[in-house]
């Protein structure tokens, strides 16, 4: 039977310490609170409107764009930001894909190197995350790996929604720490991820490369 690569099954946790290091400017002002809503339809049409426009920007510095994220699941509720996961050739090269982003109006955010040399980026209306990986990254695997899983396993997407209202409720006067209190869940479920056999026909990349259709 197929197994995951180890550096697709081992996965990051960051600390509040490294978000600090990382961060670029002033904090996002979606950082003060969290709001997890319904899914929406719409979410979907506003992940192709941000593709369309990062594929005309960026042309062929772009390995793959995918939707990930709970906005990526369909009948998930989330908060109504857009994660999208872009690949290009190298991001320490920030002069191949930078310049262009801040042309669109994308904020550099985040700036981690010791996370597969992440960035992010953020939309003038704080509505999409945009997180440049480079070729090969683990990170962007293990995303879309989640996000099929929560899409053909709705006892697990149901899991995640109650568990993300609940930790929105309990961090309320904290938002900081919600994403790393989501761990444990997160965790839970690709463990179950892992331990199901692989579907070597399915549209589930072992490796990073350009993306199948989602």
């Amino acid at each position: 039977m197929a197994e995951y690569p180890q550096d697709v099954v081992r996965r990051f946790h960051g600390s509040p310490e490294q978000v600090g290091a990382g961060l670029v400017g002033d904090p996002p002002r979606m950082w003060q609170s969290i709001v997890i809503e319904d899914y929406d339809p719409a979410w979907a049409d506003r992940f192709a409107a941000a593709r369309a426009l990062l594929t005309r920007a960026l042309g062929d510095e772009i390995i793959g764009v995918e939707h990930v994220g709970s906005t990526s699941v369909p009948g998930l509720a989330a908060k109504p930001v857009i994660d999208i996961d872009l690949l290009v050739e190298d991001t320490t090269d920030e002069s191949r894909y930078l310049p262009a982003l801040e042309r669109l109006g994308y904020r550099l955010v985040l700036r981690e190197p010791w996370w597969h040399g992440h960035r992010m980026f953020l939309s003038p209306a704080e509505d999409v995350n945009l997180h440049v990986w480079p070729r090969g990254a683990p990170e962007p695997v293990r995303h879309r790996l989640f996000r099929d899983w929560l899409r053909s396993h709705p006892d697990d997407r149901e899991l995640y929604a109650v568990t993300k209202r609940r930790l929105a409720r309990e961090t309320a006067q904290r938002p900081s720490d919600y994403s790393l209190a989501k761990n444990d869940v997160i965790d839970e479920i690709y463990a179950r991820i892992f331990a199901a056999p692989i579907d070597v026909g399915a549209d589930r990349p072992l490796r990073n490369g350009p993306p199948g259709p989602i």
